[in-house]
């Protein structure tokens, strides 16, 4: 019902436009979804099955955060089959803007503006979580918020935020709008048109990447607009909880009191130092165009933003591999980045070490720490079997894909950026400046999946293939 308010939204912007034509998608939607969700109340009250909302379990909660991602994705598509967009492609579009992917099918951007609005509007969305957000603005949620935040919350993140779960979703979501509403003002005064400001702000706080520009950040052709888009891209990467707790403090150095943060400083700040190296001897950029592109690549892919400030599938095989492996690195936990998350290599690597130790001193007593805080051996179990299950669905859907399409590098690309949620892949089909439309049904149908997958991170879906979730036990 109230995915359905949402999807009324956007005949505001039809209305302010003239776009009279663009108030029936999204009306006809938006009732559609709202009597859908009545009927459901409706029929769940007649059964008298609906039990307290805190009752419930956490693998209920899995569930439902699973299962609203899912019906998300099919209700924002429902407004894409009035602009001449079938249903397969329709899905695709609107799950990589809930997910904030950014993968596009759209083969031409000749749309109303009110279609360009809702695009980023539902990566704004996603961004942050919807869940999250109705815990904000739902008084009727306490246990069962609690464990749906976490439950949808991106990465392993520290459950002991607020004494009620409500207020932190509120502030992050207070951050995240006011984030998105300065960088809107600032990408206005940098020239940037104002409906074309507000959207890609919207997209660059989620780390999404949809822009009205069918050449995305490179179409506006200013240094300044693609350097204001890196560091808000790079904000939207670093936890909004520890801005929270940087904010209240009134000290942004507090951020770099986080070991995954300095981490993900690090390896930005590297990465990009050696792709403006490889572009500036093998592609011939000036020092300054270089390390402009860089930056913006690196953490485009790195936070799983996917915008592009230039065309990066021309570039030399080396700034490529480097930008590759850009898109396995992740963002921060916590944020509206995807990937693996900066915490989860950490305790990965220093597993590693502990185990590598623990050979030559095999009686040591080894505590794994991030923060100064001991992590328990469950966790770090829990972290290795994510990263397991996170490369088995990568390499399973790049085999799948690259049989269908006939071409390894669509796979391979292609799976790690819609797991990812990094937006574009390499190549001139699913490049930067390239699509999704031309690839088979099925591909986009794993991909759709991939999006999904990785941007709840897998667990919740793993819950929904075990057979003792299904078994109904009674009393």
């Amino acid at each position: 019902m109230y995915i359905g308010i949402t999807l009324l939204i956007p005949i505001v912007v039809a209305l302010y436009y003239k776009d009279f034509y663009s108030v029936l998608p999204f009306l006809s939607s938006g009732i559609l979804s709202i009597i859908a969700g009545y009927g459901l109340k409706k029929l769940g009250n007649l059964n008298g099955k609906i039990e307290n909302l805190n009752d419930i379990k956490k693998s209920e909660a899995l569930f439902v955060v699973a299962i609203s991602w899912i019906i998300f994705g099919i209700l924002t598509a429902l407004p894409f089959l009035f602009y001449g967009i079938d249903f397969t492609d329709a899905l695709f579009e609107s799950v990589s803007g809930i997910t904030t992917t950014g993968a596009t099918i759209l083969t031409h951007f000749n749309y109303p503006k009110t279609m360009f609005f809702w695009r980023s509007f539902t990566q704004w969305l996603g961004g942050m979580g919807i869940i999250v957000l109705f815990v904000a603005v739902l008084p009727q949620f306490a246990v069962a918020g609690r464990q749906m935040f976490f439950a949808e919350a991106p990465g392993p993140t520290e459950e002991k935020l607020s004494p009620r779960i409500r207020n932190t979703a509120s502030a992050l979501w207070g951050i995240y709008a006011g984030l998105t509403v300065l960088a809107a003002v600032l990408l206005t005064c940098a020239g940037m048109p104002k409906f074309d400001a507000i959207c890609n702000a919207m997209s660059t706080l989620a780390a999404g990447g949809f822009s009205p520009n069918a050449e995305s950040t490179m179409g506006y052709h200013s240094d300044l607009i693609t350097w204001i888009i890196t560091v808000f891209m790079f904000l939207a990467g670093a936890s909004f909880i520890l801005q929270l707790r940087a904010i209240k403090q009134k000290n942004p150095f507090v951020m770099f009191k986080s070991e995954e943060f300095r981490v993900y400083t690090y390896i930005i700040i590297i990465l990009s130092f050696f792709v403006a190296g490889a572009l500036y001897f093998n592609d011939h950029y000036s020092i300054f165009d270089a390390i402009t592109a860089a930056f913006y690549q690196v953490i485009s892919l790195t936070t799983s933003t996917g915008s592009a400030s230039v065309n990066f599938a021309q570039w030399s095989f080396s700034a490529k591999l480097l930008l590759f492996i850009a898109m396995f690195t992740g963002s921060c936990a916590g944020s509206a980045g995807g990937g693996i998350k900066m915490t989860r290599w950490i305790l990965v690597f220093k597993s590693m070490k502990s185990e590598i130790f623990r050979i030559l001193h095999p009686n040591a007593i080894i505590n794994i720490k991030i923060d100064n805080a001991i992590i328990q051996p469950e966790v770090i179990r829990q972290i290795v079997v994510f990263v397991f299950f996170y490369f088995f669905t990568f390499v399973l859907s790049a085999l799948l894909v690259a049989l269908i399409e006939q071409d390894s590098v669509i796979g391979i690309t292609g799976a790690i950026t819609t797991l990812g949620d990094c937006g574009p892949g390499f190549g001139s089909t699913i490049g930067p400046m390239g699509n999704f439309s031309s690839l088979h049904i099925t591909s986009k149908l794993i991909f759709t999946a991939n999006m999904l997958v990785g941007r709840l991170e897998l667990i919740p879906f793993l819950v929904l293939f075990q057979r003792d979730f299904w078994s109904i036990k009674q009393n």
